[in-house]
């Protein structure tokens, strides 16, 4: 445990944005899952709204600095393609 001011204030500060951070790629990760969901389904209208959604939530969290900006291109990618082949 830190015994210095400053660094007890670090503490407080990083579990601060480490819950923001978790906050956040849940939501992603949620968003993702829709689309996936609705791509096994077959249902392309829904897959398409809930992707318009998760790029959304992909290019927010890459601009607040959660994720690298290739890893959210990959996850965009992925899932443009994954609706792109439903019938």
């Amino acid at each position: 445990m830190a015994n210095i001011k400053s660094a007890k204030k670090r503490i407080l500060v990083i579990n601060k944005k480490t819950a923001r951070n978790k906050m956040i790629k849940s939501a992603v990760k949620t968003s993702i899952k829709k689309v996936i969901v609705a791509a096994k389904e077959n249902n392309k209208p829904q897959a398409q709204a809930a992707l318009v959604s998760a790029v959304r939530a992909i290019d927010k969290a890459c601009s607040k600095g959660i994720y690298h900006k290739n890893n959210a291109s990959r996850k965009k990618s992925r899932l443009y393609k994954l609706v792109n082949k439903i019938a």
